[in-house]
């Protein structure tokens, strides 16, 4: 009798949630038919398909209209998708990354755009760069700073002979996962790059001290090393579990739960203004005492906070140095074109 009562408790609310199914399956394409005929004016217009600005706003205003009690990280994974879904509506999009598939660079592009865009992987960053260029993409992802080991200097070089501009940018954190078909008593040993193994240092002590440790290229091939032998764990990102098949024995086993990485989403194309901007640019100076200082000043002077600062030699003469800074505001903004 109770499960007959349960199960009568039940019917009204389950019959309710397929009635919002339907409505919200059927709103959800009568939005799709309204990015068509946007896709379509874009074309006409030879605009780019991806709109950070736009995005921003969309978020902004879905945010703004969710009075709960669904969580606002659930409301905003949904949008993701959901554009994602319509980008694809618009034009077929390829973003390109630093492979191989399951590295961060590859899980920081599915946060921003989604499943439904093809996922291009690259061996090396300048690839990234140049596959834009020559128009085989339309926009690369690449990892410009680390919270824990700085600049990357691959990435600041390859702007040094590139005309690509940020378009975007993207923040995610870094957790360390390992990942096995099999349970962790059978582990016999463990396969990362050897980068993986010192962010992962302490844990691996306390919990796999005599596990063997395997260096290899990538821990997307740590990961396919995994699947292959019920005996190997791999250290890498959920995606890679996700994409080898690979269960998740133990989640963020990082010694820093604090590590991010900042990725720079490329284009062709200028960003227009969102309202909460950075501008990214590099520069040189005169070879003399205080030279440095004397730029530095001119953001002071007009009052731009500089939220990134790094160097890199110039490769084409010695002791010679290019500056990259990003900071808040926009190029169009009065006072940074001033500046």
């Amino acid at each position: 009798m109770a499960k007959t009562n349960l199960e009568a408790d039940l019917a009204p609310w389950r019959a309710k949630i397929d009635e919002v199914d339907q409505k919200i399956v059927e709103l959800l394409n009568e939005r799709a038919k309204a990015v068509i005929e946007i896709g379509r004016i874009k074309r006409d217009n030879d605009c780019p398909v991806y709109a950070p600005d736009r995005e921003k706003h969309v978020l902004e205003r879905v945010r703004s209209l969710n009075p709960g009690p669904l969580p606002q990280t659930c409301v905003d994974a949904v949008w993701r998708e959901l554009m994602s879904g319509c980008l694809a509506l618009e034009r077929k999009l390829r973003v390109g990354y630093l492979g191989p598939p399951g590295s961060f660079s590859h899980l920081a592009a599915r946060q921003k755009f989604g499943a439904s865009v093809t996922y291009v992987d690259q061996e090396e960053i300048p690839e990234v760069f140049h596959e834009i260029v020559r128009g085989h993409i339309d926009l690369g992802l690449v990892p410009i700073e680390n919270s824990i080991i700085g600049g990357i200097g691959e990435t600041l070089d390859a702007f040094l002979d590139s005309p690509v501009k940020v378009f975007a940018e993207v923040l995610i954190n870094v957790h360390q996962n390992l990942l096995a078909s099999g349970p962790l008593e059978g582990i016999r040993r463990v396969c990362s790059k050897p980068q993986v193994f010192s962010q992962c240092r302490q844990w691996l002590s306390t919990n796999l001290r005599q596990v063997e440790k395997i260096p290899v290229a990538s821990s997307s091939k740590a990961a396919e090393m995994a699947r292959n032998d019920p005996t190997t764990a791999a250290i890498g990102s959920s995606l890679a579990g996700e994409i080898y098949g690979l269960q998740t024995l133990c989640a963020s086993i990082e010694d820093n739960p604090n590590n991010i990485t900042r990725f720079f989403v490329l284009s062709t194309q200028k960003a227009k203004p969102s309202g909460h901007d950075k501008t990214a640019i590099m520069f040189t100076t005169t070879h003399e005492a205080g030279a440095l200082v004397k730029v530095l000043e001119v953001f002071r002077d007009h009052k731009l906070n500089l939220t990134h600062i790094d160097k890199r030699p110039s490769k084409r003469v010695n002791w010679e140095y290019y500056f990259f800074v990003d900071f808040l505001g926009h190029e169009s903004e009065p006072h940074v074109a001033r500046a």
